[in-house]
């Protein structure tokens, strides 16, 4: 056995597929087939409505470990929290200003990550999607270029078709004919780090004034994805927030926190 063959466990037990507010349990049970199919294990999921179900089991059809496997969580940033890469899959074209790429090219990105840390491939609700809130966790969406004139995938069909792109990228390495990128030499920012670290940007641009109510939002929205575009690693996300801190020091010290809590309350 090859050794690009010997790790293939272990990179691809790094992505884990992540299902927000599932409705219908069958398309859960389906996704954990798709998954097992290609060789994924990792299942996370995001407030299903109905879960454990008969009709998952039914669907998963062998996959029954999955299921049972599976993490269940509240909330996407708990799903995502030990990852350094997140994908976010879009069933349209979405006005969230993400690199936007098509499945192929998002398997070759995915396994460039998979081998440094944790990876989440994030799909949203059966009829709505992900929101832009969601979307702007992420740092690269996905979109299936399917049929403008029949554009709809259901939930398992889109699963399926991610991890098949994953699955033949990764044959691809193990073949020989698409080298597998070594890992990291430095230790990557976790979407929990990162997500504590907006946080702290946010407090500290309203003890300075920066921020205006009316404005906060696309404000943040805009150096989220600034960030996201440099993707600062834990050491260099540890010195931003010293600076932040040294800085909400300075504003209590001449005033500053006073005068934006009163412009806040205007």
């Amino acid at each position: 056995m090859s050794d690009a063959v010997a790790i293939e466990p272990l990179v691809l037990d790094n992505i884990s597929i992540v299902l927000i507010n599932t409705t219908h349990p069958g398309n859960i049970g389906a996704a954990a087939r798709a998954m097992k199919t290609m060789g994924l294990g990792k299942l996370v999921l995001v407030e299903p409505q109905e879960f454990p179900s008969g009709k998952a089991s039914a669907l998963a059809s062998g996959a029954d470990d999955l299921l049972a496997d599976a993490r269940v969580v509240s909330t996407l940033e708990e799903a995502v929290a030990d990852c350094h890469f997140v994908v976010g899959t879009s069933a349209r074209v979405r006005g969230v200003s993400l690199p936007l790429v098509d499945p192929r090219a998002c398997a070759n990105q995915i396994l460039s990550e998979a081998s440094s840390g944790g990876i989440a491939l994030v799909f949203g609700r059966e009829d709505r999607g992900m929101t832009n809130e969601e979307l702007q966790m992420c740092h690269l969406q996905v979109h299936v270029p399917t049929n403008p004139d029949f554009s709809s995938l259901n939930l398992g069909a889109a699963v399926q078709v991610m991890t098949y792109e994953l699955r033949m990228t990764w044959l691809a390495v193990t073949r020989g004919e698409v080298p597998l990128p070594s890992p990291r030499t430095h230790e990557l920012a976790s979407q929990d780090d990162v997500e504590r670290f907006y946080e702290h940007l946010y407090k500290t641009l309203v003890q300075i004034g920066f921020l205006e109510h009316s404005s906060h939002e696309k404000i943040m929205a805009k150096l989220r994805r600034m960030y996201g575009r440099i993707r600062p690693d834990r050491v260099e996300l540890s010195i931003l927030r010293g600076i932040l801190s040294e800085t909400g020091k300075f504003a209590d010290c001449s005033g500053r926190t006073e005068e934006a809590e009163e412009t806040q309350k205007k």
